[in-house]
Formats: C-alpha cells, structure tokens, sequence
C-alpha cells in the first residue's frame, strides 16, 4: 500500500475525503499533520510486528561495529551466524575472520512532510489494516467536541490487542523415528 492509498482510506474513514483535491482532502490541518502521524504510527506498528531484515559483511578478527553500522534504521538484533562473536550493549566484537550473517529487526523508512504519495509501506497487510484507525485517533484527538478521536482510538486498541505478531508458526523435524510412551511413532 502507498501513502496516497493510505490517505484516502484514512479520509473515507473520517469522512474527509476529496478526490478533487490535491491533498484528498479540503481540512488543510489534517493534510499538514498527516504525513507526521502516518510515521508515528508506522514506528509504532513496527515494534509489534517487527520488519526483519538481513545482510551479509565480511569481517576481521578484532572489528567492533556499532548496531547502526549495520543499518541505521535497525531497531533490534536477532542473531548472527557464520562467526563467533560478542556483544556489549550496542557494540559487536568479532573473534575471528569471515562473513557474519546478521539478521536484524529495522524500523521503516520515515515519512517526512515532503514524502511523496508514492512512497510504499514495509508493513505487513494486517498492520495496514490496523493503521487507519491509529492515524484516524491521531489526526481527530485534538477534536473533543466530537470525540471521534477516542472512538478510532479504542478500535485502533482493539486491532492491536487481537494481532499475531508471528510471520509464521515452528515446525519440528524427527529423523531416525522416535518413541513416545514406550512405543514407535515415527520411524
């Protein structure tokens, strides 16, 4: 999903769009904030599903690499392979030479007030499902005559409440059969 898309279902959401509009909407405070919460609530969305990421760098015994030499955008490390090494807050010390495998958690690249509609999502399809209603209780929370901001916002909890953050479930592989209950299950 684009940020353009993103906007036009936020606003049908609201019940401020305009297709005839450059911004799709009329409410020039609203087209000023929203690229703004659409990156705050991305940032947030990302640290209930994480975005996972890899690369691959040649190292040397003895290298120390902060995280953000990594990627600047990396958010959390899930593990190396390939080398031995070890960590200090946010420092890797490499023990030895060759190429470490590091798979990593990244936040999304940040939407700026001059970011273009066309600018693509890194979220998954159920986290786009759920970030109208956070960018909708954002946008309208300022809003207390009418109070839509905590609507969308208690719906936006809600969403979140009922997300599986798993990408996928674990398998388990026997080989060589095994023995439960003192008989063969699995040869």
């Amino acid at each position: 999903m684009t940020l353009g898309e993103m906007k036009q279902k936020v606003y049908a959401l609201i019940e401020e769009y305009s297709e005839d509009n450059d911004d799709l909407t009329e409410d020039e405070d609203l087209a000023g904030k929203f690229n703004f919460v659409a990156n705050q609530i991305q940032n947030e969305l990302c640290r209930f599903k994480k975005i996972p990421e890899f690369t691959e760098l040649n190292v040397t015994e003895g290298q120390t690499m902060n995280f953000n030499e990594i990627d600047k955008d990396l958010y959390q490390l899930d593990l190396i392979r390939g080398v031995e090494y070890d960590i200090k807050n946010n420092r890797i010390k490499f023990d030895e030479d060759g190429t470490a495998e590091i798979h990593y958690f990244k936040y999304p690249k940040n939407i700026e007030a001059e970011t273009e509609d066309e600018y693509k999502f890194e979220l998954t399809n159920d986290l786009l499902e759920i970030m109208p209603y956070g960018i909708a209780a954002d946008l309208l929370k300022s809003d207390v005559s009418s109070q839509y901001g905590s609507v969308y916002a208690a719906r936006y909890r809600e969403m979140l409440q009922n997300l599986d953050p798993r990408y996928g479930t674990g398998t388990i592989e026997f080989t060589g059969g095994m023995e439960l209950w003192g008989k063969q299950v699995v040869n």
